[in-house]
């Protein structure tokens, strides 16, 4: 892959999504959103995305994905491996989380990277994965998650939305 190339950078500050509408074309096979400081008003939030295909709008494309996770409490009282069926879809139309319960004190954030592929394709589905790890607000918790799937549709895709599943969040959100 070479070095990535900075297409543009989103700064959500008490935001309820960030939408990237432009950038996202047939000029690279794999795009990367880079999420940094993501940081909810409410506590115990999910943190996800949805896409649209060229010329749709709702944020409502059809989602096939897995959802699994880590976690460690901070005084090492708590250790878990986990697949999290609340946060996959089968054929869903819904949001796609990334990060969950992330909490909104100053040490609880997420960061993380979602790989989208071939967007621009129109014969095959649009897959991805994604990392992200959080601070979260259940007893000081702290664990990367990983979701993958893909996006059941062969028209391109051309937009992405990213918010939290209730309230406001602060953060960066860069496409690569």
């Amino acid at each position: 892959m070479g070095i990535p190339t900075l297409i543009s950078t989103a700064t959500a500050s008490n935001a309820t999504d960030v939408s990237i509408t432009s950038g996202i074309d047939s000029t690279y096979d794999e795009y990367m959103f880079v999420c940094t400081d993501i940081n909810p008003a409410s506590d115990g939030v999910i943190f996800q995305f949805q896409c649209n295909a060229a010329g749709a709008s709702g944020y409502n494309e059809t989602i096939t994905s897995t959802f699994f996770y880590a976690l460690h409490a901070e005084d090492d009282s708590a250790a878990s491996l986990g697949y999290h069926t609340t946060h996959d879809q089968a054929q869903g139309t819904g949001y796609q989380s990334l990060a969950f319960d992330v909490g909104n004190a100053a040490d609880e954030s997420a960061a993380g990277i979602l790989h989208l592929f071939s967007p621009s394709n129109t014969t095959y589905v649009k897959h991805f994965y994604s990392t992200f790890d959080s601070n979260q607000n259940l007893d000081y918790q702290y664990g990367p998650a990983m979701a993958a799937g893909y996006i059941n549709t062969t028209t391109a895709i051309d937009d992405i939305q990213f918010k939290m599943s209730s309230g406001n969040f602060d953060g960066v959100i860069q496409l690569f």
